[in-house]
């Protein structure tokens, strides 16, 4: 259908209006009046539907505008024998407002990732690095005390362990397990105290 024969088929009282199968394939051949017609026929249909995948209007403007221009370029693709033109318009629609709602939520992953690691009011390095030298005092002073002392504080701060648990596991009396760890948790105090 020439551009003229289209236009005509529009302005003539009583005569039927082109379909959107039509319409397309008018506009698979470079006729931009068609386009236009399609936009008429089908945007609200495109816009609601964007509009309830995305649930932002000012997005889903912006999709059927997206939509329209993907019909104007790929207008050749569209197989009548496939589908109608409706279906291959609303189908480029969800699949672009499908594509918009991932973005925006891989958008919105990667600000929470990065804000989380600039939020934080410390050097991320420097504490690495008093972590270990703590790791490390923690070591040396542990080594100072007697065997007993450091199972049982090994047992109970690392293992999670309750003083009977720990009695039970060292196969100690509960009594002296409580004197070793309280003996052994000051000479610890005071070791790391010296390294401060």
């Amino acid at each position: 259908m020439a551009n003229g024969a289209h236009r005509r088929l529009r302005s003539v009282p009583g005569t039927a209006q082109p379909t959107a199968d039509e319409l397309l394939q008018a506009t698979a051949r470079g006729d931009e009046n068609a386009l236009a017609e399609l936009y008429d026929l089908l945007a609200p249909a495109v816009f609601g539907l964007a509009k309830r995948v995305v649930r932002d209007p000012s997005r889903a403007e912006e999709i059927t505008q997206d939509v329209f221009l993907s019909v104007w370029r790929f207008a050749t693709r569209f197989d009548p024998a496939k589908g109608s033109a409706r279906t291959w318009v609303l189908t480029l629609t969800h699949r672009r407002a499908v594509d918009v709602v991932r973005a925006d939520a891989a958008a919105s992953r990667r600000e929470q990732r990065v804000g989380a690691t600039q939020d934080r009011p410390y050097d991320t390095v420097l504490e690495e690095a008093s972590n270990r030298l703590q790791g490390e005092q923690v070591r040396e002073c542990l080594d100072t005390l007697t065997e007993l002392q450091r199972e049982s504080v090994l047992l109970a701060y690392y293992g999670g362990y309750t003083y009977p648990e720990v009695s039970a596991l060292l196969d100690v009396k509960l009594p002296t397990v409580k004197t070793r760890m309280r003996d052994g948790l000051i000479r610890l105090r005071d070791c790391l105290g010296a390294w401060r």
